[in-house]
């Protein structure tokens, strides 16, 4: 029984990309474990907690990415080795600082970013409604997230553009 009313075809990509992400939120939900365990420093009580939380919200993440796919009908990647060899998210040292952490996790989401805009361009062409709303929910949710590290790793005399503010 065909309960999608979507084209073989044109879901292919959706699932090839979406298993991309897959690999790309397992490599990052390590490095997130990896920071939370080894972050040293004055601001180990905020970033253990702020990094645990990123983490489970990922494990919450992996899990309906792979049930997209297995919607979509395909099965999803789900061997370690295929998570690094495909992921564009890449390991990290543990024996980084606070700041450097923070760095690095920014620089994830910019490749999550712009994975998950390739989801949202390939979902669609294959008119496939229910990857799209899902990848913008994670866009919107990975955006804020990025603006509060952001927002933590700048300089306090550092300001917002202020060009609407009288």
């Amino acid at each position: 029984m065909d309960y999608l009313n979507i084209n073989n075809q044109k879901i292919l990509p959706v699932v090839t990309e979406l298993n991309v992400l897959l690999a790309d939120y397992h490599v990052y939900y390590q490095k997130l474990r990896n920071f939370h365990w080894n972050i040293l420093g004055k601001n180990f009580f905020d970033l253990h907690q702020r990094f645990e939380v990123m983490y489970n919200d990922t494990r919450t993440k992996i899990d309906e990415v792979a049930e997209r796919i297995i919607t979509l009908k395909y099965h999803p990647i789900s061997k370690l080795s295929d998570y690094i060899e495909v992921s564009k998210v890449k390991e990290s040292s543990p024996l980084l600082t606070d700041e450097e952490m923070v760095a690095e996790i920014i620089r994830d989401h910019k490749i999550i970013l712009e994975q998950l805009g390739k989801i949202i361009d390939k979902a669609e062409k294959a008119k496939d409604e229910g990857t799209i709303d899902l990848m913008g929910a994670y866009i919107r949710e990975l955006e804020k997230s990025t603006w509060m590290l952001n927002a933590w790793a700048k300089d306090t005399k550092e300001e917002l553009n202020a060009s609407f503010v009288k």
